[in-house]
């Protein structure tokens, strides 16, 4: 237990005003017990199950009203007093998918130190409903995770600020308004890790719908020329055009100079008929394939990346934080880059790569697995 050396009336008055934002800062976090877990949550519960023998004392330590008022600054707990709270809108779905999502908002509760309300929703909520208790939770900034997530957050009146995560924002239509992270990998961290797995790719080839992905391309021209890379772009419109081109491409390659990125993109990577076509002509040529999407290693890509779901949510709540602060400069959406890498060992070996051990350990996930 802390006790307080106070001295004069001056420092009575500025001790009353420090215990009354304290007070601001714990009430939140006092109603919301049982509804999830955060610093102050935690840390009633463990005021409310001690059990204090009276032989024991307690543990009592001087703090001055300058030391209090040093640890009032501290950014979690300025962002709760007179600021507003956070909230985040979840997808109501079942596993895995549910897990994912949990993942981060425990990344949104490690990072702001604050309790943050969490709200599962669907396609049928309420929204007149979700706006008056989120007015009543004094929410300044709402986290929208996933399509749905975003959905409801669209209803949402406008003095409510919205972030969004956890979802694949492809198109330039989609992201126009919006302000987050989508789970898009960074093509700059995909073609740093081509290169020190493979440093003589000269060019990279890629197969895009405009409609869906020219957001991405715009990064990652600029993201390749940074790496010394030649990107090579063909636009398709449709299934048929990007089947031609595969084999095309692929036919002209050349297995030690190029190599070929999928990114998210339904109409280049479509994943029942395009995919396997896409892994065979890869085989045949020797031509290596690097894929946005951490399943393409299981199937045979040499290698992919996939979220970082805890680091996505810190990043998620840094912003939120920021906006709370007053920090309201547009900064539009963002290609994620908390990522695990993953590789398949075996199409490592067939492009000629010995993957050692210690190379290995720089690596999330290993296919086949072991």
């Amino acid at each position: 237990m802390t006790f307080i050396l106070v001295f004069g009336r001056r420092s009575m008055a500025r001790l009353c005003l420090l215990l009354a934002m304290l007070l601001l800062c714990a009430l939140p976090a006092r109603a919301a017990l049982g509804e999830g877990s955060g610093a102050a949550t935690d840390l009633f519960e463990r005021l409310d199950s001690a059990n204090f023998p009276p032989q024991a004392g307690y543990n009592m330590r001087p703090i001055t009203v300058a030391q209090l008022e040093d640890q009032l600054r501290r950014p979690e707990l300025q962002a709760s007093v007179g600021k507003g709270t956070i909230a985040v809108l979840y997808p109501d779905v079942s596993e895995p998918f549910r897990s994912a999502f949990i993942s981060m908002i425990q990344g949104i509760e490690e990072r702001t130190r604050l309790r943050v309300r969490s709200y599962a929703v669907d396609s049928k909520v309420d929204a007149v409903e979700l706006n008056a208790q989120l007015k009543r939770n004094n929410t300044k900034v709402v986290i929208a995770l996933g399509r749905v997530g975003l959905a409801v957050a669209s209803t949402l009146d406008h003095d409510i600020v919205v972030l969004v995560g956890g979802a694949l924002l492809l198109s330039d239509a989609e992201i126009v308004n919006l302000n987050g992270i989508s789970l898009t990998p960074d093509p700059a961290l995909l073609f740093a890790r081509l290169r020190s797995l493979l440093p003589d790719i000269k060019r990279v080839i890629v197969v895009y719908d405009p409609k869906k992905t020219e957001w991405l391309l715009r990064l990652a021209r600029e993201a390749a020329r940074s790496q010394g890379l030649e990107l090579v772009a063909y636009q398709a419109h449709d299934l048929s055009q990007a089947a031609h081109l595969y084999s095309t491409l692929f036919a002209a390659a050349e297995a030690k100079r190029d190599a070929v990125w999928l990114p998210h993109d339904t109409t280049t990577v479509e994943e029942s008929t395009l995919l396997p076509l896409i892994l065979k002509e890869a085989w045949n040529s020797g031509v290596p394939i690097f894929s946005s999407n951490v399943l393409h290693v299981k199937k045979g890509a040499l290698f992919a990346m996939s979220p970082n779901n805890v680091e996505l949510g810190r990043s998620l709540a840094t912003s939120a934080l920021g906006l709370m602060s007053g920090d309201l400069r547009k900064k539009g959406v963002q290609p994620l880059r908390e990522l695990h890498t993953a590789i398949n060992l075996r199409t490592a070996s067939h492009v000629g790569l010995n993957i050692g051990y210690q190379q290995q350990r720089t690596f999330d996930f290993i296919y086949p697995e072991p």
